[in-house]
């Protein structure tokens, strides 16, 4: 996928876009709770084919939040926008990689000017997640072609003090 973001440095930290940034600056950073960031994880290890090595497989969310026992709470991968041309497939299997190998969700969140959005990917229904309506750019509600209008499912929050067990029903 093609990358647009400019990297950008605060602090000792070094992010991949302004957008990345400044949801950490507005929603992680202050938070109170205990995060890493860019921190990596391997999905798959290396593997033999044919005598040669195949290299393993590693996934590092731009963000990872933790409880106060030290157990991963949030893992956040910030996109420009939750449709096909901002999350990608590639990314769509390391989430579920990720998601099997650690049993929680990559959460991807659209910051806003005061909120943001939150997708899970990778669920057999997207209805585990409230529908929003879909509107085009000149504010129309998009409908599918028997009339019936379209519908994005995710969540709005202001802060990262949720519990995504709550939203997974875990």
């Amino acid at each position: 996928m093609n990358h647009f973001g400019k990297k950008v440095t605060y602090k000792e930290w070094t992010f991949d876009s302004i957008k990345e940034r400044d949801f950490f600056i507005r929603f992680i950073e202050n938070s109170g709770k205990r995060f890493a960031v860019h921190k990596s994880f391997e999905l798959l290890s290396k593997f033999s084919v044919g005598g040669y090595n195949m290299r393993g497989l590693t996934y590092a969310p731009d963000f990872v939040v933790y409880d106060a026992d030290g157990r991963i709470e949030h893992v956040y991968d910030v996109k420009s926008g939750i449709n096909q041309r901002a999350v990608d497939t590639a990314a769509k299997i390391r989430f579920k990689l990720f998601s099997l190998k650690t049993g929680l969700p990559v959460e991807v969140v659209v910051p806003r000017k005061h909120d943001f959005k939150m997708k899970l990917y990778g669920f057999a229904t997207n209805r585990i997640q409230d529908p929003h309506a879909r509107y085009d750019r000149h504010g129309n509600m998009k409908r599918k072609k028997n009339g019936e209008p379209m519908y994005d499912y995710y969540d709005v929050h202001k802060s990262v003090n949720y519990d995504i067990r709550d939203t997974i029903g875990w």
